[in-house]
């Protein structure tokens, strides 16, 4: 099974063009190389300048259940531009020795490892070296800035900050991404007692503290102090939809970021928006990567640094730039959820939140409303330009409870992180709810503009107030369509804690707070 898929990507990378004669004019031929690490041995390749003298290098991990010829692209690219490029494929994966230490500490000594070889064994300049990737990589690399000060730019694609959020957002497992990294790790890599044992914890759902604090040691947030002090420059690129590590951790990380700093947004899922670039093709994640490594390990004025220093293209296709992240809205507005009319099965959205009303939802059944999924949803809407859709008269309203708003006669501008706030009744000791945000045309056709699931982990039932904080967007609902909230009890992109057979009551005071442009 590996052997076939090292070839059919070989093939690939054929096809578009990699190695191709353009890079060998000025470059060195891809060299394969096997580099110690942390007590095993890695897999990795070096591409470099032919020009004498010192130059900057940037090193690469391997993104999960790939292996070093991931970057191969890119970095005969790079090696244009006049650095030193060393991918390799972290422990545990292909024919890299050891076991996956999931960004762990053997993983970040390995990382110092790779650098060590790159200054001994290339004409790397030991003050100028950044560290980047997608996914896997863009992890480590973040995570290795902490605890390698040689490190002085980092860009991060597709990558976490927070691995306890990524995994138990809001309370909430993610089911389907953790499946996919499951199954990726036995088919490509050795998985081990370690992560074998942390990912049957979490699918079943025990030891849930133990789990937690595995991730945590492999959360950049964790070692955000370190990364300050070492100030190395940071570029974030990330998507909306970003169904393994949504943005909203990356939100508070950056906000928390004192280093030299940049925050880019676009449309898609994991590793989608930098997917073309990653086969060689024009892509704007990887513009901004060179631009940044050339800002700040070349030492040429690219003019990032003085930009400001949050890019956001929104779903709707424009591209915006903020000097904080803050600055994206520049106010909040509440719609209250009403009573729910018996003609349509509707309430309305908007105006101050009323009470006297109750809306119930068996715990157990889903709707035609959904996340979608995981990487397929929100990757053909990156390729297409189309949100996903449902028909909102096709959502069981026995099962779901639906609010629509007015149809404004203005564009409504939705930027940052919008806030759902339900008060419930009649609710089991623990259970799950998901949110869903829509943009309704005349015709029922509703495009989803963000979502989220919130998990209560209670001892009694009864009544709570919960709260959850959508994923974060950017999105212009257009002049007379209706802001529409759906919330149900079950998506497969998630895991819930419902009771098979019960029901939980969505009650007055019930509200959305929507950030605005």
């Amino acid at each position: 099974m590996r052997r076939f898929l090292l070839v059919s990507l070989l093939l690939v990378f054929a096809l578009t063009g990699v190695a191709s004669p353009a890079h060998a004019a000025a470059t060195t031929a891809t060299t394969f190389v096997d580099i110690q690490g942390a007590g095993v041995t890695l897999k990795a390749n070096v591409v470099a300048p032919t020009t004498p003298g010192r130059h900057p290098a940037i090193v690469f991990p391997s993104s999960w259940g790939l292996n070093d010829l991931e970057y191969l692209a890119q970095a005969g690219t790079l090696a244009n531009r006049g650095y030193v490029v060393v991918s390799y494929t972290p422990r545990g994966w292909w024919a890299s020795g050891g076991e996956i230490d999931t960004a762990g500490p053997l993983d970040m000594a390995d990382l110092s490892k790779v650098i060590d070889w790159t200054i001994a064994n290339t004409a790397a300049d030991p003050a100028r070296i950044g560290a980047a990737g997608v996914s896997y990589g863009a992890g480590i690399s973040l995570l290795g800035s902490a605890f390698d000060k040689r490190i002085r730019a980092v860009v991060m694609m597709s990558g976490w900050s927070d691995l306890v959020y990524s995994l138990y957002g809001d309370n909430t497992r993610h089911q389907q991404s953790a499946g996919l990294l499951s199954l990726a790790a036995s088919l490509l890599g050795h998985p081990g007692a370690d992560l074998s044992g942390k990912l049957a914890d979490f699918n079943a759902n025990r030891n849930v503290d133990e789990v937690k604090a595995w991730a945590r040691a492999r959360s950049a947030a964790t070692y955000l102090d370190a990364i300050n002090a070492n100030r190395p420059a940071v570029m974030i690129a990330n998507a909306w939809g970003d169904s393994f590590f949504p943005p909203d951790q990356l939100v508070d990380f950056f906000g928390r970021l004192s280093t030299p700093k940049r925050l880019e947004l676009r449309p898609g899922d994991h590793a989608i928006a930098e997917f073309t670039g990653i086969v060689g093709l024009p892509n704007d994640a990887w513009t901004s990567l060179y631009r940044w490594f050339d800002q700040y390990l070349a030492g040429t004025d690219t003019g990032i640094g003085a930009e400001p220093p949050v890019l956001v293209k929104t779903l709707n296709a424009a591209t915006e730039q903020y000097a904080a992240w803050a600055s994206l809205n520049t106010s909040t507005r509440r719609y209250g959820l009403g009573s729910i009319r018996w003609i349509d099965g509707t309430g309305l959205l908007g105006g101050a939140p009323s009470t006297g009303w109750s809306k119930t939802l068996p715990s157990d059944l889903d709707t035609t409303a959904n996340g979608g999924v995981v990487l397929l949803t929100n990757g053909v809407s990156a390729f297409t330009g189309q949100q996903p859709q449902i028909w909102l008269p096709s959502v069981d309203r026995l099962r779901a409870g639906v609010w629509a708003s007015e149809r404004p006669s203005t564009a409504l501008r939705i930027r940052g992180i919008p806030q759902v706030h339900l008060n419930l009744t009649g609710t089991a000791a623990q259970g799950t709810v998901v949110a869903y945000l829509y943009d309704l045309d005349a015709l029922g056709t509703a495009k989803l503009i963000t979502h989220a699931p919130v998990t209560w982990l209670g001892t009694s039932g009864g009544s709570r107030s919960v709260d959850v904080a959508l994923s974060a967007t950017a999105y212009d609902v257009p002049a007379g369509h209706c802001l529409t909230l759906v919330v149900d009890t079950v998506d497969p992109l998630y895991y819930d804690a419902n009771t098979l057979g019960g029901s939980v009551t969505v009650a007055g005071g019930s509200y959305v707070d929507v950030p605005v442009r």
